[in-house]
């Protein structure tokens, strides 16, 4: 997760804009998707219900927004099944950006 922050925690806007190379949708896009991704594992560690993450104005925020959620995963005390599951959902976001 930290070196997926790393990658993005730097860009500007005009970044998060153009397109993911791995489909129709925007980088901001794509990264707020995992954000929501990390963000369900994390309430279905808890046994809480999902709820949506807000989508923030400024796509610079995402990069914090991961953090939070990560955090949030990681103090639920997930599984390794589920550890193992954001893991590859990370990868996957990397690999597309």
């Amino acid at each position: 997760m930290e070196l997926l922050v790393r990658q993005v925690g730097h860009w500007q806007q005009g970044r998060w804009s153009v397109v993911a190379s791995a489909g129709e949708v925007s980088r901001a896009d794509l990264v707020y998707r995992l954000v929501q991704d990390i963000a369900d594992l994390a309430a279905d560690a808890e046994e809480q219900p999902r709820r949506p993450v807000p989508r923030l104005d400024n796509d610079l925020a995402l990069a914090d927004q991961l953090r939070v959620v990560a955090a949030d995963l990681l103090a639920a005390g997930p599984s390794d099944e589920v550890l193992a599951r954001a893991t590859a959902e990370v990868a996957a976001t990397r690999a597309a950006l």
